[in-house]
């Protein structure tokens, strides 16, 4: 199985990524619910969550975390929302957002037609958070 996340992964294919380690990566959705609207995906091409170790889904649940708090404080959200998912792209990624309501889990919710200047700005100031949260060794730069 090889997803367009795979592609994102190897480079083949561009994102807006906010945070690289050695088992996962995440990048701003093309679609997001919110501004900052996250996208933490393993680096082993994995279709459902449930087919993963213990180990793996527990580190993708901290960096989901720990991304969660960052949107939390740089939008002054209520709450961060968080869904695990794998339907349109078949290839296991949660999704992380700075939530102010539930209606924000309805598919009716998704901007469809992001500007990508709205994306750019929400990945510098994601990126930014994430630095000032001390996670500055596994913040990429830029893309």
């Amino acid at each position: 199985m090889t997803s367009i996340f795979s592609k994102i992964i190897r480079g083949e294919a561009s994102a807006r990524f906010i945070w690289k380690d050695e088992k996962c990566v995440a990048f701003l959705t093309i679609e997001p619910r919110q501004p900052g609207h996250t996208l933490v995906v393993p680096r082993e091409e994995v279709d459902r969550w449930l087919d993963v170790p213990d180990t793996l889904i527990a580190h993708l649940m901290v960096v989901a975390h720990k991304i969660g708090l960052a949107q939390r404080d740089e939008w002054q959200s209520d709450r961060a929302g968080l869904m695990i998912e794998g339907y349109m792209v078949p290839h296991l990624h949660i999704h992380v957002w700075p939530s102010w309501s539930p209606w924000e889990f309805h598919p009716g919710g998704i901007d469809r037609s992001a500007k990508p200047a709205d994306l750019d700005d929400a990945a510098v100031r994601l990126r930014a958070r994430l630095r000032t949260h001390g996670h500055e060794d596994h913040v990429p730069a830029e893309d």
